[in-house]
């Protein structure tokens, strides 16, 4: 393992979707999230955690120090439970060969317990730069999965099953990230950590197509480095650096939008870091 971060980090990922639901609410039909109040597109930080949790699985075979915690089949508790005598030394060895652990953080206090790890990485939810249209769209199925269907279906004269589809016609979204030095070391946060992160942002959608997610594509990683540990600036200053307009009133396509970096006056000890 590399030697643990020593800057601060603050970036925006932005990615877009085109025909497809990027994160369905339960709640609502499994319609694309979306603010009630101006209907602003949404993707939970779940979302995009699940997305990187998935691709360091593929990368690195649920092999420590790269295994995650945080994956269907795991039974927390057995895990926790057999990593150590104590709770310090469970929760050290579970950071130590638990990528998700060590980034996002967890709640390790059922079982045995092992107390609580705040990850040094976070991410807010990802928010359309403008509102979006919950499509929906009528399907059919002609085949069937039961008897009483099969002879429903003579009754109608061979009519096939409809169901439901909803997409995002097109949407432009933006996600707001932050990096703690100060977190890192408690949870042994590295810089080849670091690296696999933003590898995965970029690589997250590619081994995560479905028919539901239409195309998924990450436009841009804007990385704001801090020279101090606790960082030169306020996060929300270097955010307001990066503005977005749109060159058409309804946009269709990532050639839509023009993306602004103002990278006049930085403040001291700040490096703008862009990816893609």
């Amino acid at each position: 393992m590399s030697e643990v971060i020593k800057n601060r980090y603050d970036f925006i990922f932005l990615f877009d979707v085109k025909d497809g639901n990027p994160n369905g609410d339960p709640d609502q039909a499994n319609l694309p999230r979306a603010d009630v109040e101006n209907q602003q597109g949404l993707v939970t930080d779940v979302c995009i955690k699940r997305k990187v949790r998935n691709y360091v699985m593929l990368r690195h075979e649920l092999k420590a120090p790269y295994d995650i915690f945080i994956r269907q089949d795991n039974i927390l508790n057995n895990i926790i439970d057999q990593s150590g005598e104590k709770p310090q030394e469970r929760q050290k060895n579970l950071c130590e060969n638990y990528f998700d652990i060590r980034t996002f953080g967890a709640v390790l206090s059922t079982g045995e317990g092992a107390g609580t790890v705040r990850g040094p990485v976070q991410f807010t939810f990802s928010r359309s730069v403008d509102r979006i249209y919950q499509a929906e769209h009528s399907i059919t199925r002609c085949a069937v999965t039961t008897e009483k269907e099969a002879k429903a279906q003579e009754s109608r004269e061979h009519a096939s099953t409809f169901g439901r589809k909803s997409t995002v016609p097109y949407a432009l979204y933006r996600m707001h990230g932050f990096i703690s030095t100060v977190d890192a070391i408690k949870s042994g946060f590295s810089g080849a950590d670091l690296e696999l992160l933003w590898e995965s942002l970029l690589n997250a959608f590619e081994h995560d197509r479905a028919a539901a997610r239409g195309e998924m594509n990450p436009r841009k990683l804007i990385i704001f480095k801090h020279e101090s540990h606790l960082g030169n600036a306020r996060s929300g200053q270097l955010f307001e650096r990066i503005s977005i307009q749109k060159s058409k009133e309804l946009p269709r396509a990532w050639s839509d939008y023009d993306i602004n970096i103002d990278k006049q006056s930085l403040p001291q000890g700040v490096e703008i870091i862009e990816m893609l």
